[in-house]
């Protein structure tokens, strides 16, 4: 996610991580970032500190348990220790070479694989917890699959987000390597259906020609 307002430097920031391969969202304010991310986990966020309405440092203490890199024009130590201690997983200075920015962006991404998640993801009437493994639907306990437990975390993680099949098959992939394009739509529709026996709607939708999400009421 890029917070900043800076409309030339975002697009520019924009077309380099998504040739990197990366989704973007963008938030212009941070009131904007901050009912962004009520509903929305992106796995790491590039905040700009020089913003209209709630600035970087008030957005800063905001966000937890997701990996921060502060982009600012303000160059003094003080500055950067501030904000490092104040929570930022990195700062980089304006102007910045791309190419430190992108192993910065690495770096942090590595470090949170795996970390920086909360215990127990909660979506409507669906219960995840991610230490013990088990999922729920309104207290009623559901029984899955490794893999329809991958999907359905990953869903959860992106609730407002269309997961596409590609991003979905590589991403679940660190948890069931076992799953290809031919069965994924299998382990979909199993999934689906035993969310709907429990909670008697339909918790997935697919979209079409895109990939899957979390159907919205």
């Amino acid at each position: 996610m890029i917070i900043d307002d800076d409309v030339s430097i975002g697009n520019m920031l924009e077309e380099v991580l998504i040739r990197e391969g990366c989704r973007v969202s963008r938030a212009y304010s941070g009131t904007e970032a901050l009912l962004f991310l009520e509903s929305n986990r992106p796995d790491l966020i590039l905040l700009d500190l020089m913003l209209p309405g709630l600035n970087g440092e008030e957005v800063l203490p905001e966000i937890k348990g997701i990996p921060v890199i502060v982009i600012s024009a303000k160059a003094e130590v003080s500055d950067k220790v501030e904000l490092l201690l104040g929570g930022a997983a990195d700062y980089i200075t304006k102007p910045f070479d791309i190419q430190e920015l992108l192993a910065r962006i690495a770096v942090q991404l590595r470090n949170a694989s795996g970390a920086g998640q909360p215990p127990v993801l909660n979506w409507e009437e669906l219960t995840m917890d991610l230490a013990a493994h088990t999922v729920s639907v309104g207290g009623r306990e559901v029984h899955l699959t490794k893999t329809e437990f991958a999907i359905l975390k990953l869903l959860m993680q992106n609730p407002s987000q269309v997961i596409p099949k590609s991003v979905m098959l590589e991403r679940i992939s660190e948890d069931t390597p076992d799953c290809v394009e031919s069965s994924l739509k299998v382990h979909i529709s199993n999934l689906r259906r035993k969310l709907r026996d429990a909670g008697e709607k339909d918790y997935i939708e697919a979209v079409w020609g895109i990939g899957f999400k979390l159907k919205e009421e």
